[in-house]
């Protein structure tokens, strides 16, 4: 039986996949993106420990919610491929339960494991931070590679995917920039949804409370109505109902 860091559990889940889903967050991330909204979710000794079949018993209480309206469990964070063992086990016994299984993750974590996860989940978030390597350095601290190794997995895998990406002014809402994500995109099998989402200031309250320094405090939230355009147009590239 496998211990894993619970950040939290969300019951109600309306935007993790489809359906009404309960939301498992994971401690741990291999990033730190400037604009994220969790960033007590970072730390690997965060949260609450737990064991698979503790946390199976919190899911199930919820499943003649999610079943009814063809939903399930998503793992989040953080990025729960950070604790991959424990996610691999989550999955399996969802799996065993006839439970409708997502991640929702950047594609940072451990690449040994990547092919055996992916046999146990039916949908993959994917949250393609920036387009090439000095952007995803410069808002993430990491380099592009993670998402490379990650996307490899996914050619050889079967599981769909919902792209999302964050529209932040002046960084990611360049018509070049666009242009670019629609290239990484073509790369991915599978990829049944496409959402752009626009950047917000929401969580800068636990930067405050962490003592830690909030970078695009001067950028304002994207305009909602010019994020919905560049999907449009991307969605019309690609052809993606």
């Amino acid at each position: 039986m496998t211990k894993g860091r619970v950040h939290s559990i969300e019951s109600m889940g309306l935007v993790d996949g489809p359906g009404v889903r309960t939301v498992v967050f994971l401690q741990g991330c291999k990033l730190r993106c400037a604009y994220c909204h969790n960033p007590d979710t970072w730390g690997t000794e965060g949260g609450t420990e737990m064991t698979s079949e503790e946390l199976l018993k919190k899911i199930l209480r919820f499943k003649p919610y999610f079943e009814r309206s063809g939903g399930g469990v998503t793992f989040s964070g953080g990025d729960p491929l950070l604790q991959p063992e424990f996610l691999l086990e989550m999955l399996k016994l969802c799996k065993k339960m006839g439970i409708h299984t997502t991640i929702d993750t950047a594609g940072y974590g451990f690449s040994e494991y990547y092919d055996e996860i992916l046999k146990y989940t039916d949908l993959v978030l994917l949250d393609i931070k920036h387009v090439d390597d000095e952007g995803y350095k410069s808002l993430t601290g990491r380099s592009k590679r993670g998402l490379d190794e990650f996307m490899k997995a996914l050619e050889r895998a079967s599981t769909k995917v919902w792209v999302r990406h964050v529209v932040v002014p002046g960084i990611t809402d360049s018509k070049e920039h666009i242009e670019k994500l629609e290239e990484i995109i073509k790369k991915i099998n599978n990829v049944e949804k496409i959402e752009l989402l626009p950047y917000h200031t929401l969580g800068i309250h636990k930067y405050e409370k962490l003592g830690i320094p909030y970078r695009l405090k001067d950028v304002e939230p994207m305009d909602k109505k010019q994020t919905r355009k560049l999907e449009k147009i991307i969605i019309e590239k690609i052809k993606i109902a």
